[in-house]
């Protein structure tokens, strides 16, 4: 293999077709481009350049050898500004409320403690596949189970039951259990069943009234849904406290009664082999403390 300097010397001065331009473009004076020229001459043992007086010019053989060295050096360029992007980026996949509630309100403090970090959210319901490099980081809601992914549980929940001021309206709080199940109650539909998740139903066997008292429930199919009728006043929701956690410092919304229900966990899952798992550490961290300051900030 020729050195490395004697090929950046011939690639530069093919390209400018110019020793002069060449060692501007290196930092180097133009004999020590000739030099290096005439070394990977020796070394091919053939003549690249055509030189005169007045200008260079390739020979058949550097016509031949320039263009694999210029498309080698770039592609070698473009891999290590590939290898530079990739360092500094993370994709987090996230479900839609997890993201509209808590994340994208929190996006502009993580920039201001990490503005080399450039964040993709990826906000769906559906299961990133790591393996697959479909996201670096995912954060999910359930009960934990066996996983061959590095796991951390950012926050776990409590379901509170919230409605607006207007709402309340002269009414006195905590607002008694039979005054809420005989309000408009809104619910949202639980994207995986089998979890039997916190539901209006549990909430008034915990309260002592009966589940027919809660059966007038307008169902979203979204907990953001939900949470956003609250805040129009529309009725009283039952729903996660971390993601109403914004909207309770604000007085957006108020929590009607003291109760309530254990909720599941947040936890951030990704790859303990990944490439850049210093980086993924920093973001999960910093999302851990995202949780805690929703809630006490």
């Amino acid at each position: 293999m020729p050195p490395l300097n004697a090929l950046r010397a011939f690639e530069a001065a093919a390209r400018h077709l110019s020793f002069k331009e060449a060692a501007r473009e290196l930092h180097v004076t133009p004999t020590a481009v000739s030099h290096q020229i005439r070394h990977l001459e020796e070394l091919v043992g053939m003549k690249l350049f055509d030189r005169s007086p007045r200008a260079i010019a390739l020979t058949a053989a550097g016509e031949r050898f320039f263009p694999v060295l210029r498309d080698g050096f770039d592609r070698i360029a473009q891999s290590v500004a590939d290898l530079q992007r990739e360092g500094d980026t993370a994709t987090i996949s996230v479900t839609p409320a997890f993201a509209a509630m808590v994340l994208i309100p929190r996006l502009s403090a993580f920039r201001e403690r990490y503005p080399g970090i450039a964040l993709t959210v990826d906000a769906s319901e559906r299961l990133a596949d790591l393996r697959k490099s479909e996201a670096d980081i995912a954060v999910r809601y359930g009960p934990g189970r066996p996983t061959p992914l590095s796991e951390e549980i950012l926050f776990s929940d409590r379901y509170i039951v919230v409605a607006s001021p207007e709402w309340l309206g002269d009414c006195e709080l905590p607002v008694a259990a039979g005054t809420i199940a005989a309000s408009q109650l809104l619910g949202y539909d639980w994207k995986n069943a089998a979890l039997h998740g916190p539901d209006w139903g549990a909430w008034a066997d915990l309260a002592g009234v009966s589940r027919h008292e809660v059966a007038r429930t307008i169902v979203f199919s979204e907990e953001s849904h939900a949470i956003q009728a609250a805040v129009d006043g529309a009725g009283v929701a039952l729903v996660s406290s971390l993601l109403v956690a914004r909207h309770l410092r604000s007085g957006q919304l108020l929590q009607l009664h003291p109760l309530s229900l254990p909720g599941f966990s947040y936890r951030a899952m990704y790859l303990h082999d990944h490439p850049r798992i210093d980086l993924l550490r920093r973001i999960v961290a910093w999302l851990a403390t995202l949780a805690d300051d929703s809630l006490q900030a």
